[in-house]
Order: structure tokens, then sequence, then C-alpha cells
């Protein structure tokens, strides 16, 4: 296993020598150890094997390294061997220079910036001393550094871009991790990115390069179209510790049915040297060499840096068109894809996600970096949408532009696949928790701003601003402050993406609800909590011993069995301690038993039922949880606190249900997918541990089950046990990770019908999005007030944010996805002014179309927009929505819509003119 670094270990320099570099040697030594490699490599059957092993004899005979005068004679020998050409049909390398660098992993950021100076200095030299070399380079955050530290170097790399030398890869800000970080997030990572390549370098990347990751979700081709990029590369998914996967060059298609070109450079490495046998390697093992005729080959020393050497280009030079060998080109990236778009017509196409199975224990190693990433994505959320709105309505309100533009890159720069994922050394988690804390600190600043602003302007005391950042109407039972500090719960209700002034002080005395939750505690210990929608029945362990909806009576829980049980595990994996879960764990499962008695009332009902217990799940860590069961909520809820202090142990939580299904349906970013619950193939059961975000749900006809959670990310349903991943404790590369106190909260929602109708996804929203209790310099709003809502539940609004292009220009780029996996129409309703809605992609670059016209034809998909009003007026909403096909599943769709001026009108508008909506 990797151990953890020593910071106080010394590094000894015991020689140093001067030498002189001789180029005829160098070019010698490099012919030799093509030819030792073309002789081992190509075999004994093999003519040129043959020829390769003679030819370096008669090398050595020759050549006298003391007299000089012998050299070009075997230089001769080696020249006239190599100058045998291949035919025509030979396979074509492109060899592309290549440095892997990882952002932060077993160094910190800062030594980054030094290794990136130090490998992109080497580059330099070599694409001076070879006209015909070229550099790939990702991750616009190290280009950044680079500029930042080294402006000269920058503008060295400016001048080699120029010559088309110097090739900036990706479009992302980091190399992210291709599971975790939210739709949005990702989202991010290109428009940051590819926006920082356009103004740097004069243009953005066609392919995205995410060599080192640990799966790729299914919503990468979508975003990756909709961000300018048609072309994919990776080699990680040779890392499969069960499947071989079947393609090298093939076509990936996401949820929505988006395309990409994806290759795997067939040798298996991102980091090649140039030898024969790697050169042989990427013919033999390409499995799709009989669909098209070439390969990518990258070369360079990396992880660390480095990069390409000297040495690799000759030897790469020396193999560009040899009989016996493929052919070589020191090539690019666009060059590669090019080749490769000529034979898409004979690919295969790859459908889904594309699950590495490896390191899947990624998604739950260092669980405390993961929940202030979940924490994060929401507050840069709600603070967009807020100082949007603001900006809406107050002519004084300076949307933070800048502001967020860093605390989106800080995140992003935290999502870098060895960072959130939990698999860097302890000194890379004490900076990601900094940076966290970061922008939860200014992120809560802004919101405050933000609310001050929606509430400017009314004279009288401070007041209490309700919001609700998400795109539907919520009643939900919220804790409000009284006088005197304490607290007391009101049922609100607040409107879509919009705000409601707060209960006054004399509302708040207990009132009982029509459907007040009760709780009951028998004689033996157990607890009933039941809201009139679900009832839930606790044992003295804090078991969950039944699970009810009351409506039909249906129990979740299955026949003798209790959900809610903790179960560990003993979890040593082979060799990557903080990255893999192996297989095996399964066989050491170990329930965790509790204690009767421990089980406590804690809210005694009415707008809130609860009840608390503890457990000691070793001698060394311990749990206590509170069930929670709110007015009208068609879930209970599991806050949890743990400390946990273990050594290769793994912690879940199991839920039996009384379902039956061979498949479960997973969230993924803008959308969710389905992974079967049964080991049939050897594929099955590689993915006996898998990722998703938000939700999974269990379910049949009927009927089903979902669990939820505000930060957890590993899971698995195993037959029919639904499973949430909690905390590891690995030793390496951070030996301290994940030891200490831990807060999370899960949810269980048994449903009716599928979890599309049962409304599991908006569930899934609200726990993660809180409704808000911001304070207001002055009195709040006496009215309720929603800016945005859509008609259609299918249909989720994720993002409101102001244009990067305008900041101040009151422009408002609009994020809204499919997410039940349906075709729907939806109209988008909206109490802002409106003077322009058009499409545009995920770069906020409008459709060429320009603003949606009128007069269309009636096959068009039409918009209604009835006229703009004042902000100050409340009128009728403008509504905006596609007519005839609607939205397909998960199709993502960005919207600009330019607010008018307050007393603006528009004629078309006036007139309810119909507006035609072309799609991307």
């Amino acid at each position: 296993m990797i151990a953890a670094p020593d910071p106080e270990k010394m590094f000894q320099v015991s020689r140093a020598e001067l030498a002189v570099f001789h180029r005829d040697v160098h070019k010698l030594l490099v012919d030799l150890e093509l030819l030792l490699g073309m002789a081992k490599g190509l075999g004994e059957d093999n003519q040129r094997s043959f020829q390769a092993l003679y030819t370096a004899n008669q090398i050595v005979n020759v050549c006298d390294p003391a007299q000089p005068e012998t050299f070009p004679v075997a230089q001769a020998l080696a020249s006239k061997f190599f100058g045998q050409r291949g035919g025509e049909s030979q396979h074509t390398i492109h060899a592309v220079g290549h440095c892997h660098i990882d952002t932060a992993w077993l160094w910190p950021f800062k030594e980054t910036v030094r290794k990136c100076a130090r490998s992109w200095v080497t580059a330099i030299q070599l694409m001076e001393r070879n006209p015909e070399f070229i550099f790939a380079c990702s991750q616009a955050q190290q280009l950044q550094w680079v500029k930042s530290y080294y402006p000269g170097l920058h503008a060295r790399l400016q001048e080699f871009a120029c010559r088309g030398q110097f090739v900036p890869v990706g479009g992302t800000w980091v190399e992210m991790d291709g599971n975790l970080p939210s739709g949005e997030a990702m989202v991010r990572q290109f428009l940051q990115g590819q926006n920082f390549f356009l103004q740097e370098f004069g243009k953005m990347c066609s392919e995205f390069w995410l060599p080192d990751t640990f799966g790729y979700s299914a919503q990468l081709p979508q975003i990756m179209r909709s961000c300018g990029i048609r072309h994919f590369l990776t080699q990680k998914l040779s890392w499969n510790l069960v499947n071989s996967f079947p393609h090298h060059t093939f076509l990936w298609e996401g949820l929505d049915g988006s395309r990409v070109l994806a290759h795997f450079p067939p040798g298996d490495s991102y980091g090649m040297q140039g030898s024969v046998e790697e050169v042989l390697k990427t013919v033999a093992k390409n499995r799709d060499k009989g669909r098209t005729n070439h390969s990518a080959f990258l070369f360079g020393f990396g992880d660390g840096g480095g990069g390409p050497t000297q040495t690799m280009v000759d030897r790469l030079k020396r193999l560009c068109d040899t009989d016996g060998l493929p052919r070589v080109q020191l090539s690019s990236p666009g060059r590669l894809f090019s080749a490769l778009e000529k034979d898409s017509g004979q690919l295969c196409t790859w459908v889904g996600e594309l699950f590495l199975e490896l390191h899947n224990g990624t998604y739950t190693t260092h669980a405390q970096i993961k929940k202030e990433n979940r924490e994060c994505e929401r507050i840069l959320h709600d603070v967009e949408l807020l100082s949007s709105l603001a900006l809406a309505r107050s002519a004084q309100f300076l949307y933070p532009a800048a502001q967020l533009r860093d605390l989106w890159r800080l995140l992003l720069l935290n999502q870098f696949h060895d960072v959130v994922t939990g698999s860097c050394i302890q000194l890379v988690a004490e900076e990601a928790m900094c940076h966290y804390e970061d922008i939860r600190s200014h992120g809560n600043t802004l919101l405050s701003a933000a609310a001050a602003a929606l509430c400017a302007g009314e004279p009288g005391p401070k007041g209490l601003l309700i919001v609700n950042t998400l795109p539907w109407k919520r009643t939900e039972v919220l804790a409000l402050p009284r006088p005197g500090g304490a607290h007391s719960l009101a049922l609100v209700t607040v409107p879509s993406m919009g705000y409601a002034p707060a209960p006054t002080p004399a509302s708040l005395q207990p009132l009982l609800p029509q459907q007040p939750v009760f709780v009951v505690q028998e004689i033996d210990g157990s607890v009933t909590l039941d809201n009139g929608i679900i009832r839930v029945r606790l044992d003295p362990t804090g078991h969950l011993t039944s699970l009810v909806l009351v409506a039909s009576g249906r129990e979740a829980i299955a026949e003798g069995a209790v959900g809610n049980q903790f179960v560990l595990f003993d979890d040593v994996p082979l060799y990557w301690d903080a990255w893999d879960v192996m297989d095996y764990h399964l066989e050491t499962r170990k329930p965790v038993l509790g204690q009767a008695g421990t089980l406590a009332v804690g809210t005694e009902g009415g707008m809130r039922g609860s009840a608390w217990f503890l457990l000691q799940i070793s001698p060394n860590s311990r749990l206590s949880q509170e069930v929670v069961l709110d007015v009208g909520c068609p879930y209970v809820r599991f806050h949890t606190e743990v400390h946990w202090h273990e050594a290769h142990k793994f912690l879940k939580v199991e839920f039996p249900a009384r379902v039956r299904s061979p498949q479960a349906t997973y969230e993924v970013q803008f959308g969710h997918l389905q992974r079967p619950t049964h080991y049939n193939t050897s594929w099955d059961w590689a993915r006996f541990e898998v990722w998703a975000h938000r939700w999974m749900d269990l379910s049949e006809h009927g009927f089903g089950l979902a669990l939820l959670n505000d930060c957890k990310y590993g899971a698995s349903v195993r037959g029919s046990v639904l499973s949430l991943s909690l905390l590891r404790a690995p030793k390496s590369p951070d030996a301290t990770v994940d030891m200490g106190r831990h807060e999370f909260t899960y949810a269980l929602m048994p449903h009716k019908g599928s979890f599309q109708d049962a409304g599991v996804i908006p569930a899934a929203y609200s726990l993660n999005f809180p409704l808000l209790a911001l304070p207001a310099p002055g009195p709040a709003p006496t009215a309720a007030w929603s800016a945005f809502s859509v008609s259609s539940p299918a249909v989720v609004l994720e993002t409101v944010k102001q244009a990067e292009t305008s900041p101040q220009g009151r422009t408002l780029v609009l994020r809204l996805y499919e997410a039940h996996g349906s075709h729907v129409d939806c109209w988008l309703h909206t109490s802002l002014p409106v003077q322009e809605a058009v499409l545009c992609d995920l770069l906020e670059r409008r459709d060429p179309a320009g603003p949606l016209p009128s007069g269309r034809p009636p096959e068009a998909h039409l918009f209604s927009l009835p006229s703009a009003v004042p902000a100050a007026r409340a009128a009728a909403p403008t509504e905006l929505s596609p007519r005839g096909w609607g939205f397909a599943y998960g199709r993502l769709w960005r919207l600009l819509i330019s607010a008018s001026q307050p007393e603006a009108r528009l004629s078309h508008l006036l007139n309810n003119k119909p507006l035609a909506w072309k799609p991307c």
C-alpha cells in the first residue's frame, strides 16, 4: 500500500558528476535499444526480428567507443535497417507528448505549481529542438497558476500554442472526478475551463481529456456536446479488476442519446516512454483495429510531472515508418480524432456510464470532504439564485460575479479526482477543508446581502425572510427564532423559487395541526411515530421494525427483518487503501447490536415527533441518532452523529425492503440510471459497490422504497436490501482519514406507484436544500412572491444565474432538465419582466437563430410570452413552453432571458404573439 508520507524524511546526495553529452553516442544507444526491442518483441518466427538482432550485432562489432570515427559506420548500419519502410496498411500510432500532473495527491497544491513550471520548461526545450514534437496539456487551473507565478513561462506557452506545438486539451478547470460532482459543478468545470482556454490561447478545446479518474457518469456525453466538445480520451478503464472493457475506439452515448467519439489508448497508459514493446502492445491490444487503423500513444513521465524526454522523442522519430512495426507519427489530438472520425461509421456504441471496476472506496473515503462538497454546491446554487432575483428586483444591487467566479473555481479545484474522492494525503485534505470554509463563509455573506437587497426600501424593524430556492411550492416544518433566543416549530408554505414572510411571533404559539404527528412509546420501550402519511415503529434498540404507508396499509420492511441496521465490515483492500473496497469485504458482515432501553422519545408530537438512541459500534466508536417525522412529510429522517475511531473497518446502514425487483434506480447528474440488484454476470458482480447522489430507489409495480441522503455517495442494492455506505477507515495515504466526529442525515420514503409519480426527486432535493430563514435589514415583505415555477413535476429548473458575459446586464441563464425519463410538455412561469428569450448552450453562447421570433410554422416548437410587467406590479406571469414535443429524458435545456427595464414594453409581447423555440 502507498504509505503516508514522512514530512521529516531527508535525502542525501551521494554522487555528483560532470558529463559531456555526445549526440552520436546517444543516437547509437537509442538505435541499439530499439533493435533489441524489435528482436525480442517480434518473436522468433519473424524475419525482421533476426534482421534487428543481426544489425545490432554488426553495430557492436564496428563501433569502438574510443574511436569516434567508427560512429558514422555504425549509424549507417542502423539507418539502413530503419530505412526499410512498412506497407500502406500498417496501423498508424499517433504519438502525443503528455505530462499528467495530479493537481494534488501525495503533495500539496503549492508543490503542483512548481511541478508544472519544471515540467513545462522541459516541454518548451523539446519543442524548440524538435519542431515536429507536439505537447498536449490539460487543466486550466494549472495554466492559471503558471500565469500567476511564472508569467514569462506562460507567455512562451502561448507562443508555442500559436505554432501548434503546445495544445491545450480537456476543456475543464481541473481533471475532476467523473462521479461525485453534481451536474451543475460538471457544467462549471467546462464553463470555467473553456472560457479560460479561449481567453488565454484563442480557442476552446475540442476534446475532453480525462485519462485518470475513477469512473465516468452517463451524463457526460451530453455535457460535452453542449460545451463544444465531440471527442473524449481516457485510459482508466484498463484498470478494471474483473472485466476487460470491449473497445478502445467507440461511440459513447449518454442518457439523452448524445454521442461523442471516445478513444482509449490501447497501450493502457498515459505515460509511455517510446519503447518497441509499448508500440507493439498498442497494436496487439487494440480491440477495434478491424474498424479503425489509428491509435493514440501518450508519452512522458506523469502523475508527478516530468513529461517527455529527448530520448523518448528520438525513439519515436526513429520508428516513424519502419518495416515490421506500425507507423509512428509525432501527432496531435486533433489529427488523431480527425483520422478516427473517418471510420466512425464502423464503430460500436456503448450506452450509459463507463463504470470503473476498481477504486469504489472513493465514493465513501473522507466523509467530511464529501459533506463539505455537497454543502458548498448548495450554497453556490442558492447565492446565484437569490443574487439574480435581487438584481432583477433592485436597481442598486450589484451581482457578485467576480466573487462567485472565484468561489466556484475554488470548489472546482477541490473536485479534482484525488481530492473530493479522499485519496490524498492529510496535508491536501486540510487545505481542502480550509477552502470549503472560505466558500461557506463568503457564500453565506453573499446570501445575506441578496436577502437584504430583496427587502431594501422597506422601513421598520428587522424582519425574517423565508426563502425557497427550489422550483416547486413547499410546505414544511421550520424552526424559527423567538424572542429570548428560543426557537419554535412552524409549518410554513413558501412558493417556488421565491419567498414568504415569516410567521409573526404571536402565531408561533403551539397549535395542533389538522393532521398532527402522534408519538407513542409502548411498555416494551418501542416507539411509534405517525403523521397520517407514514407510520414508523422502532424497537427498543432503535431498529426500524415497521414502516407503513398509511393510506394503503402497505408495509415497506421485509417480513422478519429490521431496517436501520448498522453493519460493520472488515475493509482491507489488496493495495490501494483509500481507493478500494474489495468484494470479499461482504463476507465479513457483522451487525452492530444495540442495547434495549436506550430508545427515548425526543419531540413528543404535534408539528414534529422524534425518538433517539445511543449505539456502541465498537469499544472505540459510538453513534447517536434522532429519528424524526414531521407533519405532512412523506419520509422519516435519521439525524446521525458518529464518533469514529477504527482501522480498516467499513460502516454501512441497511434497509431490507418488502420489494422485489431485478434493478434499482440511482440518481446521477441531471438524471438517473438503473443498475442490477443481482450478480448474474461478472459485469453485475463487479458493481457490488456503486455511487449515487441524493437518492436511490427500489420499486416494483405499484410500490417502492427510496433511500435519501444529504452527503453520502457510496451505495448498493443487493437483492431487496438497500445499503448506504457511511464511513471507512483506511490508513494510507492519510493515516488520520475519517477519524473523529461526523454528522449526516439520511431518510427513508415508502411510496405508492413509481418513484417519479410519488415525488422522490423533489423529496431528495428538499432534504438537501432546506428552507432558508434569512434576516432582513428591514421588515420582510408582507406577501409571498415566486420568481419561477414549472408546470410539470418531470422538469427541474436546476439553476438560475446571471450570464457570464453580462453579470450586471440583467440577462438570466436558466438551466432545466427532464428528470423522469419521459417526453413531456412543460410551461415555465416567471413573474420577472422579460424582454427576450433565446436558447443557449452550456457555455452560454446564444443559439445562432437568435431571439425567438414569431410566425414560425406549426411544427416549430413554440413559446407563448405575455407582456412583460414591472417587478413592482404583480400581474399575470410570463409563460414559456416548448409545444408539440416538449422535454426528452435527461435532456438539458439552457435559456437566456433578458429582463426588460421596469417600465419597458414590447409590442410583440403585448400582442401575445407566439414565439418559436428552436432546440439545440
